[in-house]
């Protein structure tokens, strides 16, 4: 799913005061890096993931991140990107609509 300006907005305000949940190390994105973002993401819908020390930087590991998890990267700011992916069953998050759609 495509995010909108709109909705990307919306949840970079919701992230602002969240902390990582999630560390790619030296090892970078292993298997165990990858469980552990699908479980917060379908815990939290929206998380941060800091990169530290890692062989890629999170221009890089930001999307590939998003991609390998189904998600959407919301941005890249500093060592953090921020992930979004909505939950099938009860979603917590309720995206403002695009205007602009028919």
């Amino acid at each position: 799913m495509a995010l909108t300006s709109k909705q990307r907005a919306y949840l970079r305000g919701l992230a602002h005061h969240l902390n990582p949940t999630v560390l790619i190390g030296s090892a970078g994105l292993t298997e165990e890096v990858l469980r552990k973002t699908k479980f917060e993401l379908s815990v939290h819908e929206l998380i941060k993931v800091k990169v530290s020390d890692a062989p890629l930087d999170v221009s890089e590991a930001g999307p590939q991140l998003a991609e390998q998890t189904e998600s959407d990267l919301v941005q890249t700011i500093g060592h953090i990107a921020v992930l979004y992916k909505k939950r099938k069953k009860d979603p917590e998050i309720r995206l403002p609509k695009d205007e602009t759609a028919g």
